[in-house]
């Protein structure tokens, strides 16, 4: 099995595992911590958020660097252009320091309803994650490394250890009496380890060398104007779904409210996770492709594909929250946050079509053709966000989602003309592909699935009964109907020899 198709696995083990935990642990969390301190929680991890885009897009930047000089066999600029990040690095470390300073002596003025003791937690927190970023934001270039070397197997097995072991200390801290502020402190310890063993991993296995044989400002350059644009992606990203939780705590919402908007954006970018599994490990094939001058045609195609297993996966997660979503609020964390459930329905059917065409996202990074996207989605979201601002005071949480991701979907839609003109990849065939077999079956499962919902009960078990058989259903009409041939011998190939039919 190919590094590519471990990685992908592997990433889709390591989803399953932090989606599960992370459903199991929040409800956990919220008993124990109150719903006002998980409110606070999320809402210091919000504004910590926005602090960690400092990375100014230097992580995508080495993978798409370190990509192209291995596909050129250049080692010398490898070693020189990660000296240099290296440096660049160290100037974000600084930089975080000293915002964080700033805005550690301001949080009175940022969050004004906050009472004295949540205050006091506050600062605390934000102190401990500003330390946080300064080390591991740098920490992520080894990631980055691995993933350009195409070596996905190590850094997502670790990344496996790494929540099973934070999951269950969580637990232990919690039952022990710890608060969010030692939640914070066994992060920032488990982010130092997985550093230090992926530094180690890069230089004893890759070889990797970080050489600065010259300062190049012409380099530096170069590396600015392709990250700047990552920078300003990962601000939107960000904004959009940190934003309303900012909003919110400006605005006096209480942090119980902030805690039920935190819940609905979980359950949303989760769903956004199960895609990227797949797409995550394309961006050094798609600058290889760039490289070798791939055809537009080819570069339809392989979209098509990856669009195609995405849409597969997303549609049963999206099928299933539809139907059996409010229920499961419900049972998993109580009457008080059943506004999640819309929330994470409306992220969700937003979040779709981005997801499905990531690989374009990746060509984009790979041209060095990421502004337009960048501008045009920063624009459009920031507008809907405000919209959604004002909106809270008559629509409530609800509206605030409407606003943001209304601004999102208008933005795909100027993507799409920039995707078929600019980029030059057949969007109308992507779509007509797409769609094809995928969508009329999942209506006829949609239909069966809600037949299913009229099984009598509402606890834990009629939920995962009514479960079983829809992912059941799903999986068979999908098998049979929804699949076309290379996906079916995809499928088939990832059988276990002993278990295929002889």
């Amino acid at each position: 099995m190919s590094q590519l198709k471990k990685g992908a696995f592997l990433s889709y083990i390591t989803i399953i595992l932090t989606n599960g935990i992370g459903l199991l642990l929040t409800p956990y969390m919220i008993r124990q911590l109150g719903d006002s301190e998980y409110g606070l929680y999320t809402l210091i991890g919000s504004l910590i958020g926005y602090i960690s885009v400092l990375d100014l897009g230097l992580s995508n930047t080495i993978v798409r660097f370190v990509a192209k000089y291995r596909a050129q066999n250049d080692r010398q600029s490898e070693e020189n252009f990660l000296a240099t990040t290296m440096l660049i690095y160290a100037a974000i470390s600084a930089a975080i320091v000293v915002s964080g300073l700033v805005l550690y002596f301001n949080l009175e003025s940022v969050f004004k309803n906050l009472t004295p003791e949540e205050m006091g937690k506050a600062k605390v927190m934000f102190a401990i994650l500003i330390f946080n970023l300064a080390i591991t934001l740098p920490g992520g270039a080894f990631t980055a490394i691995s993933s350009a070397y195409e070596k996905f197997v190590f850094p997502r097995a670790l990344n496996i250890v790494k929540y099973v072991v934070r999951s269950l200390m969580v637990v232990a801290l919690l039952y022990l009496g710890g608060d969010s502020v030692s939640i914070v402190m066994l992060d920032t310890v488990m982010n130092l380890t997985v550093i230090g063993l992926s530094g180690y991993y890069i230089f004893r296995n890759l070889k990797v060398r970080f050489k600065l044989h010259r300062f190049e400002s012409p380099l530096v350059k170069e590396i600015f104007s392709y990250s700047i644009w990552i920078f300003i992606f990962a601000m939107v990203g960000q904004f959009q779904w940190r934003g309303g939780q900012i909003i919110l705590g400006f605005i006096g919402i209480s942090t119980t409210l902030i805690g039920v908007y935190g819940v609905g954006i979980m359950l949303g970018t989760y769903y956004g996770a199960f895609s990227t599994a797949i797409s995550g490990v394309f961006l050094p094939r798609a600058t290889k492709m760039t490289v070798l001058e791939a055809s537009s045609e080819e570069l339809t195609t392989m979209m098509i594909r990856i669009g195609r297993f995405s849409l597969i996966t997303l549609l049963m997660i999206l099928g299933g929250f539809l139907l059996y979503g409010r229920q499961f609020v419900l049972l998993w964390v109580g009457q008080t946050y059943i506004l999640a459930w819309p929330i994470a329905l409306i992220i969700m059917f937003s979040y779709t079509l981005p997801l499905v065409q990531s690989f374009a996202n990746s060509m984009l990074e790979a041209r060095k053709k990421f502004s337009f996207k960048a501008l045009t989605y920063i624009s459009l979201i920031v507008i809907g966000t405000v919209v959604g601002a004002l909106f809270v005071r008559d629509f409530g949480l609800l509206g605030l989602c409407i606003g943001s991701t209304g601004g999102w979907i208008l933005s795909q839609v100027i993507m799409n003309f920039y995707y078929h003109r600019v980029m030059q990849l057949d969007i109308l065939r992507f779509f007509k592909e797409l769609q094809h077999r995928l969508l009329p079956t999942f209506v006829v499962i949609l239909a069966l699935g809600y037949a299913i919902d009229f099984i009598p009960g509402h606890n834990w078990m009629n939920l995962i009964v009514k479960m079983i058989i829809f992912v059941g259903i799903y999986l068979a009409m999908m098998y049979k109907f929804g699949m076309n041939a290379d996906e079916l011998r995809v499928v088939k190939d990832s059988i276990p020899s002993f278990l295929r039919k002889k």
